[in-house]
């Protein structure tokens, strides 16, 4: 959530801003809003101040035998007017509210305008596979090899979802075990979060109410403030994990970890080549989360883009990492760097971290704040995320990058140990 005396003190600024995104917005009825909310606010302080100075009076006067009855009128139509007041500032206090909880983050200063056409690639790791010989997509090979069982995945699930089978689940976990065998060795806290969240979760987070429609609901009632939902990503439990609290300058920066399925609404293909687990909804992913100091913030995704693609580097894969244009940032996020994996069967590079600054946007949402050492004033802290890694992208980019000629796979050296020191994967026989 933006900050109402920022918008209050610079307008044209904010606005400016936000068009970096290619978001419209006017601000002429919120400060009208804001003007109409403090003037409620100081008349009814000033109407409160008077009825407790009289409601102190009142008994004194009563002892003296003074006839106070016209006072208790006064006093009583005050209190109307005070709850008249009490009403209407609820009602405009919704109303900024409503209105701000709909504006996306504002993009930092050296996120370049526009959408994803703009997006800068920094740099790359490795070249681009060679081939001897005519490669197999991963949905080939995931088959061939018994790894994934697409079939009857869509027969328990639907569409958009699989099985992993055999060594596709040894595969998957040993994924999984690299990344969180990684993220503990630099000191990050590994956790497990529930799966269903409450409405709240997803309105710190900065997915509702704009995008309360992408989750899947517990329930089939109307999207409101008892409504629970399955996660989209840890990241939406971990910013909740400090949520309405004051912590210690001395305690940040805090850093998590938590390993999740993530469930999303969006259908299982897009475009004909998305097919398999580029796109589903249901996959793993290890999820990596900072809360800071504002003045840490930067450095703190800095670390994060690091880390994750030190995960893929580790895997061998080849690979680029982007900096985003500010209309493909999400909603929430300042700044966002993402590192997008090689599938040679696409000839595309395909998003597997997404690595992002929220500066102080879901911490006002949250209401989490930090109290400096010796200070009694409280601030807002910074807040990051990145995945670390996401598991239904670096597979199909693994099979496809260490396919072989007679259709085995190399596996990754880091993965053999959970692989029972394995080397490579053959195909089934039949």
């Amino acid at each position: 959530m933006l900050d109402i005396q920022r918008i209050r003190n610079n307008p044209e600024e904010v606005k400016n801003a936000l068009q970096k995104r290619l978001f419209e917005v006017d601000f002429t009825e919120l400060l009208s809003w804001d003007q109409k909310r403090r003037s409620i606010i100081i008349e009814a302080d000033e109407l409160k101040a008077k009825r407790n100075k009289v409601s102190g009076e009142i008994p004194v006067l009563m002892k003296q035998g003074t006839d106070v009855s016209q006072l208790k009128a006064e006093m009583k139509e005050i209190g109307d007017q005070i709850k008249k007041l009490d009403d209407e500032l609820r009602d405009i206090e919704k109303k900024i509210n409503d209105f701000l909880a709909g504006l996306p983050n504002i993009p930092a200063e050296d996120v370049v305008a526009g959408g994803k056409e703009n997006n800068r690639v920094i740099r790359t790791f490795g070249e681009k596979p060679e081939f001897s010989f005519t490669p197999k997509n991963h949905v080939d090979l995931v088959t061939s090899l018994g790894l994934i069982d697409y079939e009857r995945g869509v027969k328990i699930g639907g569409n958009g979802f699989w099985v992993y089978t055999g060594d596709g689940a040894l595969l998957e976990w040993a994924l999984l075990n690299y990344f969180i065998e990684e993220h503990t060795k630099d000191g990050y806290q590994f956790m497990l979060p529930p799966h269903i969240l409450t409405y709240q979760c997803g309105y710190t987070a900065g997915q509702f109410p704009k995008f309360a429609e992408d989750v899947f609901k517990v329930e089939a009632s109307e999207v409101s403030d008892r409504m629970q939902f399955i996660l989209p990503t840890a990241e939406t439990a971990l910013i909740n994990y400090h949520r309405d609290e004051i912590l210690n300058e001395e305690d940040l920066p805090k850093k998590y970890f938590a390993y999740t399925p993530c469930y999303r609404k969006e259908a299982g293909s897009y475009r004909a080549e998305e097919r398999g687990m580029i796109r589903g909804h249901q996959f793993n992913k290890v999820e990596m989360f900072q809360y800071t100091l504002p003045e840490q913030s930067e450095a703190a995704l800095e670390e994060l883009v690091n880390k994750a693609e030190r995960l893929v580097q580790g895997l061998g894969l080849h690979h680029r990492v982007s900096k985003l244009a500010a209309q493909d940032c999400s909603a929430s996020m300042g700044k966002t760097f993402d590192i997008e994996i090689w599938i040679p069967s696409m000839n595309d590079y395909k998003e597997v971290s997404s690595c992002s600054n929220a500066y102080d946007y879901q911490a006002r949402r949250g209401n989490i704040r930090f109290r400096r050492k010796d200070s009694k004033k409280t601030e807002y802290v910074h807040t990051l995320n990145a995945s670390g890694l996401a598991t239904s992208r670096i597979l199909p980019a693994l099979v496809e990058q260490y396919q072989q000629e007679d259709g085995s796979v190399i596996i990754p050296e880091v993965l053999r140990k959970w692989m029972g020191g394995r080397d490579r994967l053959y195909p089934i026989k039949k």
